[in-house]
């Protein structure tokens, strides 16, 4: 007999609860307090739920046993160099290698471009292009030059996440190093403006001194190159930065510091209240000076690549807390810009932003849930801190934006050129023995990589501007 209910006219039926969009089951969340057994429910781009087990209805469901969940990593330090330079890397290529290494933001440096970013249209002609072609979200660098002090306001207007200046020749005719004087002014304006200043720290004139010295010996080599960078041309801009910083009140950050002295400073100056942070970045925690003999032009940057005693230091200033962010500095260039003979002519630069995140987990393989909280800090949540984007991003934490990867660890495999997702397939990772496999890596509750490929369609990207005070 078939049973029949019957309803009231007035009953009220309880409509049936949203389903979550996502649920990640069973995975090891990473977060800088510690690594836990979670599942993790997403829902209209955010994170909405964190608990041992998740019951809600899903539309999908990815089973995590065995692996890591990691918060998006923040690369503030990236060349893309759109417009005007797209045949060195692109907003689209680089983005989509910064998916496959587990990134779901980037910060593109101001100094590649054609025009650089030095006033409020050339940064709102580059958001344009990375709002279209980036599979990730996104915020912009301007540029503090000689020159553009006058547009600082302007480019804070417009959104930019910091102002960057080279206390050495960039490389770049249209983006001039600062002097003293023009970086003391610079970090006034910036204060006022409430603004964040990074410079690159590297003393001009010491730099000029030792290249001179090493080229009247006829040498124009890798060790020569290296030789022509010591320690001091780094420590003495250090020095002048932290100085102007303090007298300025403005908020420093130090990019690519390469030496556990470099880190000292900065420490020390931390102690008197300066508020100055400090980034390396993974070449220096990977490398060593042999291996930029070995690799040649992929190995070149600035400030270069030191000695194995100086990459084991970086680690233990990593571990104790006294670096600060993690950036891979990917400045690619065409093939034909680093095939000269002479180390001093080819164009400097790490192609580093797939793999060099991963590579650091692999490096600390053996200890890998006593330092992925601390890669958990440097990559994300300490990144999105300084720039004051920590309300939508860093953290795998309840109502933040959705941004993870899923990683685990495998047999090693040598990394191959075909591996690359970059414009050019060069990088000073190839032929590296890598265990970390990423699966999945989500924007805001979209997938932008998983399985070894991008998802289409892609996460519309998102434009991202500091927030609050500093």
């Amino acid at each position: 007999m078939k049973r029949t209910t019957l309803v009231s006219k007035n009953a009220k039926i309880s409509p049936e609860p949203e389903r979550l969009d996502l649920i990640v089951r069973g995975g090891k969340l990473v977060t800088p307090g510690g690594v836990i057994w979670a599942d993790l429910g997403v829902r209209h781009g955010k994170f909405v739920q964190i608990a041992p087990e998740i019951t809600e209805l899903t539309h999908e469901t990815i089973d995590a046993q065995g692996c890591y969940v990691f918060p998006g990593i923040i690369d503030a330090h990236v060349h893309f160099n759109e417009p005007g330079r797209a045949d060195w890397e692109g907003l689209g290529s680089g983005s989509a290698a910064l998916a496959a290494g587990g990134g779901t933001c980037f910060f593109d440096m101001p100094l590649n471009s054609e025009p650089p970013v030095l006033d409020a249209a050339s940064l709102r002609a580059k958001r344009t292009l990375a709002e279209e072609q980036s599979c990730v979200d996104f915020a912009l660098w301007g540029g503090l030059v000689p020159g553009n002090l006058d547009k600082l306001a302007g480019l804070r207007d417009a959104g930019a996440i910091g102002l960057k200046a080279f206390m050495c020749n960039s490389g770049i005719d249209s983006f001039g190093a600062v002097n003293a004087t023009v970086l003391r002014e610079g970090m006034k304006r910036a204060a006022k403006l409430g603004m964040l200043v990074a410079v690159h720290a590297e003393d001009d004139a010491l730099a000029a001194k030792f290249t001179a010295i090493e080229k009247a010996k006829g040498r124009n080599d890798a060790k020569a190159w290296l030789a022509s960078r010591p320690v001091e041309v780094e420590l003495t801009a250090i020095r002048t930065a932290l100085e102007l910083a303090g007298e300025t009140g403005c908020s420093l950050h130090i990019v690519h510091v390469s030496s556990p002295e470099g880190i000292a400073l900065i420490t020390a100056a931390r102690a008197q209240r300066v508020d100055v942070t400090a980034e390396t970045c993974p070449h220096y925690l990977l490398l060593n000076d042999k291996d930029v003999t070995k690799l040649g032009a992929a190995g070149k940057c600035a400030p270069p690549i030191r000695d194995e005693k100086n990459r084991i230091a970086l680690w233990t200033e990593l571990r104790a807390g006294r670096i600060h962010t993690v950036g891979s500095d990917h400045s690619p260039a065409p093939p034909a810009m680093k095939t000269s003979k002479n180390f001093f002519e080819i164009w400097g630069g790490i192609g580093g932003v797939q793999h060099g995140a991963q590579l650091l987990m692999n490096e600390c393989a053996a200890t890998l849930e006593n330092d992925l909280p601390t890669l958990a800090a440097v990559l994300a949540r300490n990144v999105a801190r300084r720039f004051r984007i920590e309300e939508r991003k860093g953290s795998i934490a309840l109502g933040r934006d959705a941004d993870f990867s899923i990683f685990s660890l495998r047999e090693p495999e040598k990394i191959s050129a075909d591996d690359l997702w970059t414009r050019h397939r060069t990088s000073a990772y190839v032929g590296r023995k890598n265990r970390t496999h990423i699966s999945h890596t989500f924007v805001r509750g979209q997938a932008a990589w998983r399985d070894g490929r991008l998802a289409l369609p892609s996460p519309r990207a998102e434009f991202l501007r500091p927030v609050g005070p500093l």
